[in-house]
């Protein structure tokens, strides 16, 4: 399980994508839903962020132009620093370089909700809900770049039009009864879709609950989660690479 964290030269397996989405996923769903509890808005969402900047163009809102940009480009910003960090990573040959993503953001995490925890202030709400645009930037750029594109931890709605493509493929193939279309390959694929589809509305639910029950400290939980992850990821590989 821990595997599904390393960027390997052979072709990952549906069962270590399925992991990972169940882990990033799932972890992805739980922070957008404490954000939505805490701040009242999806850092994720981008899909709806940029259909409500279009409504403050029209209503003439600066204040939310200018919010709902910086939203975007902190997501648009952490995907490209998961993607030049990955690069670099493989470049010099550290196997463990997504773990060590998925680390610096765990303890990023966890060191904002602590910041939350102790010191929070509704006039910072916005700052906070940036950072947690980059950082859910880095997470989808993490998952995408690890699964080959197979994985989107926070994308649904690409997940979804994927997971349709896949189920077409499969019922073109079983009404067409055409044989020389392999189906198994876009089975495969559909349980992906639907296992991160699943696992990002599981973690959604259990976030706002555990949200309205712990406040900030839920936050901090799932960083250390991550964390934990992350750490276990490379401890792993490190005594592999020793035999």
């Amino acid at each position: 399980m821990l595997r599904m964290m390393i960027k390997r030269k052979c072709e990952r397996t549906h069962a270590e994508d399925r992991y990972l989405a169940l882990v990033l996923a799932t972890s992805a769903g739980l922070l957008n839903a404490m954000a939505l509890g805490a701040f009242g808005i999806f850092p994720s969402h981008m899909t709806g962020n940029t259909s409500q900047l279009s409504s403050e163009v029209s209503s003439v809102d600066f204040k939310g132009l200018m919010f709902l940009l910086a939203i975007i480009t902190a997501f648009v910003i952490g995907c490209v620093t998961s993607r030049l960090t990955g690069l670099w990573g493989i470049k010099n040959k550290i196997r463990t370089i997504f773990s060590i993503i998925l680390l610096t953001e765990g303890i990023m995490l966890m060191m904002l909700s602590a910041f939350e925890t102790f010191f929070f202030a509704t006039r910072n709400n916005r700052e906070v809900i940036v950072f947690l645009g980059f950082l859910m930037g880095i997470h989808n750029a993490t998952s995408t770049q690890l699964s080959n594109g197979r994985v989107r931890s926070t994308h649904v709605t690409g997940t979804l039009t994927d997971a349709g493509i896949a189920l077409g493929s499969v019922l073109s193939a079983l009404f067409q009864r055409d044989r020389s279309q392999p189906m198994a390959p876009q089975c495969q694929q559909f349980v992906t879709h639907l296992v991160t589809i699943t696992s990002f509305l599981t973690g959604g639910i259990a976030g706002l609950l555990l949200f309205n029950q712990f406040g900030f400290s839920s936050m901090i939980a799932v960083g250390g989660f991550l964390v934990l992850i992350a750490i276990s990821s490379i401890v792993v590989t490190v005594r592999i690479a020793r035999y």
